[in-house]
């Protein structure tokens, strides 16, 4: 392996970068802005064999009632929002009263079931609370594997308590997932952004 060398002696003086060395990178790739209520935030472009790796940003998600965020997938282009899953979900709870928890929600996971993924807790509609994370969707295009997926959060809750989630798991199917979904389990998304990103 050779080794490639800066032709500078201070890093403050170092006007190129050797052309071999390359780093990954997000690549934004689409934008959903949510400025008045919609049932749903739907991609159903751009998730193909471009990237092993798909990241999707969610900023500042402001339901329109007390309810769960909540995210699907698709293999027919988002025709339907009914792929095949399986689950985990936990969360660490922290309320404005000091009550606290840590606790796996097994109502909330997903046996080789088909409905939406849930997230965190009750998600309070006050007008200053909201709900911001992240979900990754790994090799979505593979026809080989199932899709694996991981999603955390930070959100506030109706009580009002600050909700830690975790999710992970697979869309068990060896067709490719081609359309993301997010949605609350009742009523609209009534504010937010939500960023798609390609993983290089």
């Amino acid at each position: 392996m050779a080794l490639n060398f800066c032709n500078n002696n201070s890093l403050s003086a170092i006007t190129a970068i050797p052309s071999s060395i390359s780093g990954g990178g997000l690549n934004l790739i689409t934008t959903n802005t949510i400025s008045s209520g919609v049932s749903s935030s739907n991609f159903t472009s751009s998730i193909d064999s471009t990237y092993d790796t798909y990241l999707f940003k969610l900023i500042n998600i402001h339901p329109a009632s007390q309810s769960f965020l909540g995210f699907n997938f698709s293999t027919d282009g988002g025709s339907n929002y009914n792929a095949v899953k399986t689950s985990t979900n936990f969360r660490a709870y922290h309320s404005e009263a000091d009550a606290s928890n840590l606790e796996y929600k097994d109502g909330d996971d997903i046996a080789q079931g088909t409905g939406l993924v849930l997230t965190a807790g009750n998600l309070g509609n006050a007008n200053d609370e909201s709900s911001s994370g992240e979900l990754f969707l790994f090799s979505p295009s593979s026809t080989t594997f199932v899709k694996h997926f991981i999603f955390r959060s930070s959100s506030v809750s109706s009580a009002p308590a600050a909700f830690d989630c975790y999710v992970a798991g697979y869309v068990n199917t060896t067709s490719a997932v081609n359309a993301v979904q997010f949605k609350m389990s009742s009523g609209n998304i009534d504010t937010g952004v939500i960023k798609m990103y390609g993983v290089s």
